[in-house]
């Protein structure tokens, strides 16, 4: 199986089993995304000790082991990214699973179990985009949405639309439902990694909001700000964020 296959069996995988663990109704919304993340993280982390033992791993859910940063292949997930949303049994929650390699956002896919159906979006497998439309949209925190993000909407004219995770809101730009996606409010490696290794193997443009490449497999695993947008994009927003934080 190749480290692309491995990813995207994983994902949705988890996935389903994340769905059963739902369906069973044996928990509440907040004891649901606990027992949903721990029996995810520990069907990933198992597998991926058998099948890639001599890669490194990091997972949301699991003690760091810091020989990683020693390893140039580096498997990063997030068992369920969204945990929020998947206990209130909404659809904007993702399964992410991606690999590493010397930094660099490699290999990914992004698992969407709560879509009718079921999706998973990876990074070998590119879809073509739709056409972006007149008005742009840009997808933001459902909870939380980032003053920089709604700043920037403004400016540009774009419309609001809210989201939960990460991973969702990521590949809302892929399936046409969102033209960007602005984050400053905090995040970890897993919250981004397999969805921009997937985003950019869809053309999409991703950076940090100053423009600065994303680095993964690091000591300090916050990463705090991302933007993933399609190219012809990329420059004016960048230019706005600036702007924006000037003013600030």
């Amino acid at each position: 199986m190749t480290d692309a296959d491995l990813a995207a069996h994983l994902a949705e995988i988890a996935g389903r089993i994340l769905i059963d663990v739902r369906e069973s109704g044996l928990f509440s919304a907040k004891a649901l995304g606990k027992a949903g993340d721990q029996t995810a993280n520990q069907f990933l982390c198992h597998a991926l000790r058998e099948v890639r033992g001599e890669d490194g791993l990091l997972s949301e859910e699991e003690k760091d082991n810091a020989d990683r940063l020693a390893m140039s292949r580096v498997w990063i997930v997030d068992p369920v990214d969204g945990t929020r949303e998947y206990g209130e049994e909404r659809s904007d929650w993702a399964v992410h699973v991606g690999l590493a390699i010397d930094g660099q956002p490699s290999i990914g896919a992004v698992a969407l179990p709560g879509l009718d159906g079921g999706t998973v979006l990876r990074s070998d497998k590119p879809r073509d985009l739709p056409p972006a439309p007149d008005k742009l949209r840009m997808v933001i925190s459902r909870t939380r949405p980032a003053a920089e993000a709604v700043a920037v909407a403004e400016r540009l004219g774009a419309e609001l639309v809210p989201m939960g995770s990460a991973g969702a809101k990521a590949m809302a730009v892929i399936l046409g439902q969102a033209d960007i996606y602005l984050h400053s409010g905090g995040q970890y490696e897993w919250d981004s990694m397999a969805p921009v290794a997937v985003a950019q193997a869809h053309g999409l443009h991703c950076s940090r909001i100053d423009g600065s490449p994303l680095v993964y497999n690091q000591s300090n695993v916050y990463l705090p700000d991302l933007l993933i947008c399609r190219k012809e994009h990329a420059e004016k927003v960048l230019a706005l964020i600036a702007e924006v934080s000037e003013a600030a």
